[in-house]
């Protein structure tokens, strides 16, 4: 077994976004990430203080506005649209997830097409749905599952891939960029039955669901390879912090069954950060 090292991987692809920004402020261009955090979720909050961090590493700028868990969709959208309309931000991040109040898909289809860091776009939707990928900012986590696999020559095409997940922000699109890559998709999702039966045969396993310890030596076969995309957040004394991250996939008992995996956290956390700075460099080099 070899883990899908996501720091790693990003850590290179990371000095490369550097040395563009680099470039583009050269030619007068810094590029500037626009960001939105409604409420004080902790998860939410440790999410953009990364974001930020790595912003600030690769001398990237950054506009946060923090606002109210009962702010309204107008406040939200009005919010946006002054982003839309900032010559100094090249792209608008909307740290999901928002209240229960707030209609998300709405919100985001304010975001300008030519700000849309993350790919939720209705054009870069379509065109990902049509395979003109060569025309689209691509979802940040779906790409970044792809580029680990790709940074590893891990073959795609030909493959059967079972993804468990249907979310609009990572099951559907990562099913998409696998078949544009001539691979045979399963989308499994909470309603899919006999579980075992759909995962048992994949040569890649992607699980996406937000389900601790969901899939485990049962579930997959001698060889496959894994990628793990569940955060869950366990209750453990013995830690410092009196908590653990886990996946969605029982590591302990799949690793010896494993060609690959990736880890958690360590895994695609990484790449899905780096893969929003690399679109960001995208369109600030389009300004």
């Amino acid at each position: 077994m070899k883990l899908l090292d996501g720091r790693k991987v990003s850590e290179e692809i990371r000095s490369k976004i550097k040395h563009n920004v680099l470039k583009l402020i050269e030619k007068g261009v810094k590029p500037c990430l626009g960001i939105i955090l409604v409420g004080n979720r902790s998860d939410s909050e440790t999410y953009v203080r990364m974001k930020k961090n790595v912003c600030s590493e690769l001398n990237i700028n950054t506009k946060l506005v923090n606002l109210s868990d009962k702010e309204s969709e107008f406040s939200i959208i009005n919010e946006i649209e002054e982003m839309n309309i900032d010559i100094e931000i090249n792209g608008i991040l909307i740290q999901l997830p928002l209240p229960d109040h707030i209609n998300t898909s709405k919100v985001l289809s304010h975001i300008s097409f030519q700000k849309d860091v993350e790919g939720f776009h209705y054009d870069n939707v379509s065109n990902l749905t049509l395979g003109n990928t060569d025309k689209i900012i691509p979802p940040c986590t779906p790409k970044g599952c792809i580029d680990l696999l790709d940074y590893y020559d891990i073959p795609i095409e030909g493959k059967n891939v079972t993804v468990i997940g249907k979310s609009s922000v990572v099951g559907l699109p990562l099913s998409l960029l696998f078949l544009h890559r001539e691979a045979t998709v399963t989308i499994c999702h909470i309603k899919t039955k006999n579980l075992i039966e759909m995962t048992k045969n994949a040569d890649i396993l992607v699980v996406a669901c937000g389900k601790e310890n969901l899939i485990d030596s049962r579930h997959v076969k001698k060889g496959v390879v894994i990628i793990d995309v569940g955060i869950n957040i366990i209750l453990d004394e013995t830690k410092k912090r009196g908590f653990r991250i886990v996946g969605d996939v029982n590591f302990e008992d799949v690793k010896d069954k494993c060609s690959y995996i990736t880890p958690v956290p360590g895994g695609v956390g990484p790449m899905t950060i780096t893969t929003l700075l690399k679109n960001l460099v995208s369109l600030a080099s389009n300004y």
